[in-house]
């Protein structure tokens, strides 16, 4: 058998080790490439092919791989050097950046679904401070404080031992540190606790009020952060498909002045993008983003106006649980605008676009639509994207601590994304 073939068919059966080249960087690349979906081949070709694929508007992995995405193609003859340059080049290619978001939209689900199930985590708007960790304090929970009025934490014995207080302890806080620490944990589910505590100092996992975080050497928002995507109205990343979406941090703020608002800590959510069906990707490509949706918003707001009745969860319950009771209790002569409001929240971005707001939990973007209507009933809300480092520096950081534990010869970390897409 000709060499080419004999290596071709080696590689296929997964029989050549971990790369195409005997270097340890082209080997890493390799298995850090192949362990994200990527599927390289060699050919009697002149040039590489690469095809990536709409990977982001995949359900999961293994469905981006059944249609095909994910492939590339390196010519037999080329040099250890060659090849090693088109694999480390992959990692630039969007494609990878998508499949990258598989794991990092399990880390998520998983973070929040923890940090959901722990009815010790609060909030409140009497406590002593911004955060309040208790009658413990935060020392006794892993976190010190560097900022006056509990506006400023950052881990004091281990970064992963720090967010169990928020996975196992008793803290109270506002939705803003809610995202932040939705956000933190994501990153410690896709990292490992090990490699998580290894590979961020305490700076850069400050939490505390929005303005603390810039001062600061957060990921999330401080020295650290690098490079941010900005896309506030979601038109870029509703074209590339729901993928990009998870983990993005976002909030839903009320439109008219502060003098229209009846419930000050209700006034804006803070969320976490969890997870976003096909059907909701879909309308969010076909209506380029969120600004149609702050329109809806305005219409079901408009509607929800002209409907009488009393009841602090009156549009949770009729719009959302549609309990009979409530909906019997509307008046004949409204069940037109009942019914008008019932088909615009039917739309699969209100149902299928799932977020993590504290204290809510893990729940669709119109449950919080309709959730504000009773807290706020005096304006209407939109929704924005914040500014996130997800795809640009996170994703680098994460690529870079692979590579290097790989070079260490250290074992691939075990995490709960892992465990979850077995």
């Amino acid at each position: 058998m000709p060499r080419c073939a004999l290596l071709r068919a080696l590689l296929l059966a997964g029989l050549l080790g971990p790369s195409l080249a005997s270097g340890q960087s082209g080997g890493c690349a390799q298995a850090l490439l192949t362990e994200l979906g990527w599927r390289i081949d060699v050919a009697d070709i002149a040039e590489p092919v690469v095809y990536g694929g709409p990977v982001c508007e995949r359900a999961d992995l293994a469905q981006a791989q059944a249609a095909g995405d994910l492939r590339v193609q390196i010519p037999a003859r080329w040099s250890e050097a060659q090849r090693d340059s088109v694999l480390q080049d992959l990692f630039e290619d969007p494609a990878t950046v998508c499949a990258y978001a598989f794991p990092l939209g399990q880390a998520a689900r998983r973070a929040a679904t923890r940090l959901e199930a722990n009815d010790g985590f609060r909030f409140s708007a009497l406590q002593l401070g911004w955060i309040g960790f208790g009658a413990r304090g935060a020392q006794a929970q892993g976190w010190a404080g560097f900022r006056s009025f509990g506006r400023g934490y950052q881990p004091a014995a281990g970064n992963s031992a720090a967010l169990d207080a928020f996975y196992t302890g008793r803290v109270r806080a506002e939705c803003g540190v809610g995202r932040q620490v939705a956000q933190l944990a994501t990153q410690r589910e896709l990292y490992g606790d090990a490699a998580f505590d290894a590979e961020f100092a305490p700076g850069e996992l400050s939490i505390g009020t929005f303005l603390t975080l810039h001062q600061t050497d957060s990921i999330l928002l401080g020295r650290h952060a690098g490079r941010f995507f900005a896309d506030g109205k979601a038109r870029r990343t509703a074209q590339r498909g729901r993928q990009a979406f998870v983990g993005a941090p976002g909030f839903i703020e009320h439109v008219f002045d502060r003098q229209y608002l009846d419930d000050i800590n209700n006034q804006a959510e803070n969320f976490m993008v969890v997870d976003v069906g096909d059907a909701a990707a879909r309308a969010l490509r076909t209506h380029g983003g969120f600004a149609h949706y702050d329109a809806v918003n305005r219409r079901i707001w408009t509607l929800a106006t002209q409907l009488p009745g009393p009841g602090p969860r009156r549009f949770e319950r009729l719009l959302i649980e549609r309990d009979p009771i409530a909906r019997r209790e509307v008046p004949e002569e409204k069940r037109a605008l009942l019914a008008e409001l019932d088909a615009l929240l039917d739309d699969p971005f209100y149902r299928e676009f799932l977020i993590y707001v504290h204290p809510r939990g893990i729940r669709p973007i119109g449950y919080h639509v309709a959730r504000l209507l009773d807290r706020n009933p005096r304006t209407p809300f939109a929704i924005e994207l914040g500014l996130h480092n997800l795809h640009t520096t996170l994703y680098r950081r994460w690529i870079d601590a692979r590579l290097r534990q790989c070079a260490a010869g250290v074992p691939a970390p075990h995490t709960n994304s892992q465990a979850e897409q077995r």
